[in-house]
């Protein structure tokens, strides 16, 4: 029974826009969303198009396996890229950044997770406007 809930649950999150990916040699994984905002520590309106005049998103996150440590999102654009560092306080623990999109930089978006040695241990693309 255990586990059908278990693979009911990864379902729904795969369903909801959700990614689960990690690095087996550092032992951390992640779950990633990209929606609109956050409500109760889950992000809301997730999806993986969004109309150019979106204005802002955010990319949760929840981590296993990296309390004490530094994640970094890193949101990119073409030739953009912007950073946001964050402190695991435990495990599982949930976080989330927030970017601005400007109404002309539609395309695609991507946003990677990295460990606190710079490894890419997520990474989840979407598309703004087209």
């Amino acid at each position: 029974m255990r586990t059908w809930r278990v693979a009911a649950v990864a379902s729904i999150f795969a369903l909801a826009g959700f990614a689960r990916q990690g690095t087996p040699a550092s032992g951390i994984t992640v779950e990633i969303a990209i929606g609109k905002g956050i409500t109760d520590r889950m992000p809301t309106d997730t999806a993986s198009a969004f109309p150019a005049d979106v204005g802002t998103l955010v990319c949760w996150t929840r981590v296993t396996g990296a309390e004490g440590q530094k994640i970094t999102h890193v949101w990119t654009h073409g030739p953009h890229a912007d950073t946001v560092s964050m402190t695991i306080g435990g495990s599982p623990w949930r976080t989330y950044s927030r970017k601005t999109i400007p109404a002309d930089w539609t395309g695609e978006w991507k946003v990677e997770v990295h460990d606190s040695t710079g490894a890419v241990v997520g990474s989840k693309t979407f598309t703004v406007g087209s």
